[in-house]
């Protein structure tokens, strides 16, 4: 059978700060720009999910596009959302939560949900031109 891709976009706002604190303010600074502003700065996301799976036959889907917006909004969104990444995501207490890190951790959340059937893809947008992919 031919896989076909779905996708659902979600939105979450968040503020952050990329800091390493075994670092100087300069080199921070140098490394990070003003990603690295003492109080924190915030971002609009934009989130695209996709999953990649053959067609129901009985369904005609590859999987409910509704249950996959419940599954975000539950992990993803009221989990980041309105958040300062640093201080109330526990993940990032001790990672930086650069655009590629929260990709990695919304997979993370995510896939326990889709069996081994679905290939999950995460495209997580921090400003309009400024993007990272994930799958695995």
């Amino acid at each position: 059978m031919m896989k076909v891709t779905v996708s659902r976009k979600a939105h979450f706002n968040a503020a952050h700060k990329l800091y390493r604190s075994d670092w100087t303010d300069e080199k921070n600074k140098q490394i990070f720009g003003k990603c690295s502003n003492k109080n924190f700065h915030g971002h609009n996301y934009e989130l695209i999910v996709s999953l990649t799976g053959q067609v129901d036959p009985d369904t005609g889907y590859v999987f409910d596009i509704g249950k996959l917006k419940n599954i975000i909004k539950s992990e993803i969104e009221d989990y980041l959302d309105h958040k300062n990444l640093n201080l109330d995501i526990e993940e990032f207490s001790s990672l930086n939560p650069s655009a590629e890190n929260i990709a990695i951790l919304i997979y993370d959340r995510l896939i326990k949900y889709f069996k081994e059937k679905y290939k999950l893809k995460v495209v997580l947008y921090e400003t309009p031109r400024n993007f990272v992919e994930y799958s695995g």
